[in-house]
């Protein structure tokens, strides 16, 4: 148990060996952490737990350093089972706890457990107090299920934040200013581009709605990753940032390719890009990591997908990729198709149509060469990339 700042104590677990996360949807190259918190006040209070498969030495940690018995009050800021699945070892020893959530937090802790607890439903601005210090409650609805919230901890001004503000990260330290920063912000950033995107106008909105409580924030503890207590509102201003339909700049080209063909056009696509100062990164989706390319896509202006035609579509690597375009919901981003065929050619008239489905404006007609590209057809894709460029510009 360490303690994050007077009376609240950090009593998770990091997890080194953590390679996915969400099932195999999203990559962990760093590992992550299941953060759990306690308020040790006159009322002593436990703020969120952890995944069911770390749940045996997370009571054990609870033993030995606090007692089951001496928990007056369980707080889940959001029912999923990674922040919930140990409430059934606890609850098993004290099932008379009273629980804290939002409203929708009991609808989904009920469906998840099928146990009908103590559960004291609260909603934004409601309040609890546990001795010298009084939680305040906020609801962040959607951000990302139905039933998030965060709670700050008034007088050691903490604000437990959930998995807003959070990495999946497992670091030498649980401060972020105790660790490499580089690599925190890079998983910050891919935490937010692959769970939260799809809600960016909702978190644009809601940061606004938590800035005007006025709350004096000196420290935001998420339950993944580290902590920040060194100008904590930086990760507030950057979730702004991040939700206000962000790119840096550049485009990527995405595509698959069987025999090179594809991929020619790509470096094609892409010197004409370069030609025209913008800059451009190239990936094979079959051999690239689909969380690290949804980030790239996040922060791209344009992206632009190309394969060659299999079975009258494209590869299934740029399948996968075009729905998580789709689920992902970007806003603001240009782009284009292109691609290679040998005898009926439909792999870049479908991908445009289905780029153009996901959201993305497309700014060019698609782009294509019959078996091996050369002279003419190489031309067609620098011109492209070219005149892709001039309308970034």
């Amino acid at each position: 148990m360490i303690q994050v700042k007077d009376q609240i104590y950090h009593l998770g677990l990091r997890d080194w060996e953590l390679k996915s996360f969400h099932g195999n949807e999203l990559s962990t190259h760093r590992g992550s952490s299941y953060n759990s918190y306690l308020i040790k006040d006159e009322k002593t209070v436990l703020v969120d737990a952890v995944w069911q498969p770390h749940a045996k030495d997370y009571m054990r940690i609870l033993e030995e350093e606090v007692g089951i018995d001496n928990i007056d009050y369980i707080i889940i800021n959001h029912s999923e089972p990674d922040h919930s699945g140990a409430l059934v070892d606890i609850l098993e020893k004290r099932p008379d706890i009273p629980i804290y959530c939002s409203v929708k937090g009991v609808e989904t802790i009920r469906k998840q457990f099928h146990k009908d607890w103590n559960f004291r439903p609260v909603k934004t601005g409601d309040t609890l107090k546990t001795g010298k210090y009084e939680l305040m409650f906020v609801e962040m609805t959607m951000i990302h299920w139905p039933d998030s919230m965060m709670t700050f901890v008034k007088g050691p001004n903490v604000l437990l934040s959930n998995d807003a503000f959070g990495q999946h990260f497992a670091g030498a330290s649980i401060f972020a200013d105790e660790v490499d920063e580089c690599e925190i912000w890079q998983e910050a950033i891919k935490y937010y581009a692959m769970i939260l995107t799809p809600f960016s106008a909702l978190i644009k909105k809601k940061i606004s709605e938590v800035l005007e409580l006025n709350l004096p924030i000196e420290m935001i503890a998420p339950s993944h990753g580290v902590i920040w207590r060194k100008d904590p509102l930086r990760i507030v201003e950057k979730y702004a940032q991040w939700a206000d339909n962000y790119d840096e700049g550049y485009v990527s080209i995405i595509y698959d390719t069987m025999y090179d063909a594809t991929k020619r056009m790509a470096n094609a696509i892409a010197n004409g890009l370069e030609s025209e100062g913008v800059l451009a990164k190239q990936f094979n989706s079959s051999l690239h990591d689909m969380s690290d390319l949804v980030t790239d896509i996040f922060k791209s202006k344009g992206i632009i997908v190309g394969s060659c035609t299999v079975n009258n579509g494209y590869l299934r690597s740029i399948a996968a990729l075009i729905g998580e375009i789709k689920g992902h919901k970007f806003k603001n981003k240009v782009g284009a198709a292109f691609g290679s065929y040998g005898w009926s050619g439909e792999a870049h008239k479908n991908i445009h149509k289905d780029l153009e489905d996901a959201g993305i404006k497309m700014v060019h007609d698609p782009v294509s060469a019959k078996y091996q590209p050369e002279g003419p057809e190489l031309d067609a894709c620098f011109q492209m990339g070219r005149e892709f460029a001039n309308h970034i510009k």
